[in-house]
């Protein structure tokens, strides 16, 4: 990591109190990263228009944070022909493949001089993705991955992201953030979940992991753009005060961020003091 200020080291300081992402942890929710197809490598698997048996290949320019339909597809894949490549040698006995769960992806392009350098969401069950997205293994599932969409989301994590990326978002840079592996019984998890639920379950592909989260259903989600601007900021908030960060130093975070609207700095900084005085009951 590469600190430009005393303030950056206190910071980073804070958050290595937490265990890497690359540490397995017993009891608590893991995430690892894998890559599915390559997009030279598998071409011949992709084809340029829906039909019955296919399905989408998702691509990085396809998601935003917590988007999973920023753009549409450019290709589809016919799911016999992508179980026989994930597959390989392996006999196919119809098993629950990772492509057939909720995963999260990230783009694995992403600069720290961009207005966000980690773009991360949920995908939804019976897709596949190319080299230009890590996803998550079906592991980590349910309010789990929820939680650490909106960790990987957060004006916080992409801070200490930004003191070591430059161009490529690699599964090593993921690995090197120190993430607190909070789970139902910790007060601060749910509120978390909820909010991270709304924005990212909002079409019916995301009934089931709704319901799962508690939401009910995808209708609890929220499309309206004034709600999902509050929820985030409310979000970053939250997160920031997982880290312990002193108002002072969660300015300093939202000020490396040159390129955000300064309306979304000053939201999420509203968030943070509103939250500050009631931690514990929210």
């Amino acid at each position: 990591m590469e600190f430009r200020n005393e303030r950056d080291v206190l910071i980073a300081e804070r958050m290595l109190h937490f265990p890497p992402l690359s540490q397995r942890i017993e009891g608590a929710w893991n995430l690892k990263l894998t890559n599915e197809f390559h997009m030279t490598g598998s071409s011949q698997l992709f084809k340029h228009q829906p039909a019955m048996g296919r399905l989408q290949l998702y691509e990085g320019k396809m998601i935003h944070q917590y988007v999973h339909d920023f753009s549409p597809p450019r290709y589809w894949v016919d799911e016999k022909a992508g179980r026989r490549e994930l597959l390989g040698t392996d006999k196919d006995n119809g098993q629950i493949l990772d492509y057939q769960c909720y995963r999260l992806v990230h783009r694995s392009i992403g600069r720290n001089t961009d207005q966000r350098t980690m773009i991360a969401t949920v995908i939804p069950p019976n897709c596949f993705y190319g080299h230009s997205l890590n996803g998550s293994t079906p592991e980590l599932q349910g309010q789990q991955l929820v939680f650490a969409t909106a960790l990987l989301n957060s004006l916080t994590l992409d801070f200490q992201l930004r003191q070591s990326v430059t161009a490529n978002l690699t599964m090593f840079f993921v690995y090197q953030l120190h993430v607190p592996r909070l789970g139902p019984d910790d007060v601060r998890f749910n509120p978390i979940v909820k909010r991270a639920a709304q924005l990212l379950c909002t079409t019916p592909e995301f009934d089931d992991l709704a319901e799962e989260v508690g939401l009910g259903n995808h209708k609890a989600g929220t499309t309206d753009p004034d709600e999902r601007t509050r929820l985030r900021a409310e979000l970053d908030g939250l997160v920031a005060h997982l880290y312990g960060l002193t108002e002072e130093e969660f300015v300093h975070i939202l000020g490396t961020f040159p390129v955000v609207e300064a309306s979304v700095k000053d939201a999420a900084l509203a968030a943070y003091k509103a939250f500050a005085p009631k931690s514990g009951t929210l």
